[in-house]
């Protein structure tokens, strides 16, 4: 007999949970024989049944993740990311007539809390008075196959009007009057099988928020950038003043040596005319009244011998 094939079967799940994959036969198909297998990302042997008994412990690198139940459904989990592939059953009956049946199993991560982003435009003259254009940005990092939704959180009538979406529906454009200071813009990070929201109220990015206490960055600037330039210019002044009151002090210290060059010169002359009058005072040390005496003890002696 020609085996009877069934295919496009998809199913989807996500990172951590686990799968059924159902074998379905048509009404009067006694199974005799079943074999699971993973087509992709290479072939392996999952599970059997044979004769009454249940197979799994195959070397695959589902062992260990997967149970066979007794309708010949073939559990998964906890799944990964890699775990998306393509699956087949293989069933026999009694009479030997073959069933097979392929699925396609897609794992997708968990949806992170997505974050919302606020751009404010800059004011146009042909803009309309107290109304404020603002770009609604949504992402969520280090996942793919996103889809991307707004919802708008409208608890008064307000104003709020030309929404127009881009970036397949992650950048969101709105006009904003001043009946929507309340409004509430919801973003909508979804999958095939999970989602989660942010909710971000534009109003308050605003500039006539800004200019009720909230500075934007403009305004920031004309007040950090003057200040700096103040701050800089005060610095030079009091390098250059530190430099010019240095020379001074350099100045007044060679004033101070000239008198002190100048005195040892005084002193020298003085000293020279002290030392003018030492050698009299020297002279009168000489011992001139010994040699005196001595010449008269010499002459005594002379004539002395002479008498």
């Amino acid at each position: 007999l020609l085996p009877i094939v069934v295919i496009s079967v998809q199913v989807l799940s996500k990172v951590g949970d686990s799968v059924l994959l159902d074998a379905e036969c048509p009404p009067g198909f006694q199974v005799r024989e079943a074999i699971w297998r993973s087509l992709w990302p290479s072939e392996e042997l999952l599970a059997t049944f044979f004769r009454g008994s249940l197979e799994t412990l195959y070397r695959s690198h589902f062992l260990g993740r997967v149970q066979l139940h007794g309708n010949l459904s073939l559990e998964l989990g906890p799944l990964k990311t890699e775990d998306s592939g393509n699956f087949s059953v293989l069933m026999v009956d009694t009479g030997g007539q073959t069933w097979t049946q392929t699925l396609h199993l897609k794992v997708y991560d968990t949806v992170p809390k997505p974050m919302v982003q606020v751009f404010t435009a800059a004011a146009e003259e042909a803009q309309a008075p107290n109304t404020c254009q603002v770009f609604l940005s949504c992402w969520v990092s280090n996942t793919s196959d996103i889809t991307y939704s707004w919802r708008q959180e409208r608890t008064t009538d307000g104003d709020a009007e030309l929404h127009s979406f881009f970036s397949n529906g992650q950048l969101l454009s709105v006009s904003l009057g001043l009946g929507d200071q309340d409004v509430a813009y919801t973003c909508i990070a979804s999958n095939p099988v999970s989602w989660d929201t942010a909710t971000v109220t534009p109003w308050e990015s605003c500039h006539h928020e800004a200019a009720s206490g909230k500075a934007s960055y403009k305004d920031v600037l004309l007040v950090i950038v003057p200040i700096s330039l103040f701050l800089i210019l005060a610095g030079l002044l009091g390098a250059w003043h530190h430099g010019l009151c240095s020379g001074k002090k350099k100045d007044a210290n060679t004033d101070r040596v000239v008198p002190e060059t100048e005195n040892p010169l005084v002193q020298g002359c003085l000293r020279q005319a002290s030392n003018t009058e030492k050698p009299a005072a020297k002279e009168t040390n000489l011992p001139l009244p010994l040699t005196a005496l001595r010449k008269q003890q010499s002459a005594r002696w002379r004539q002395a011998r002479d008498e």
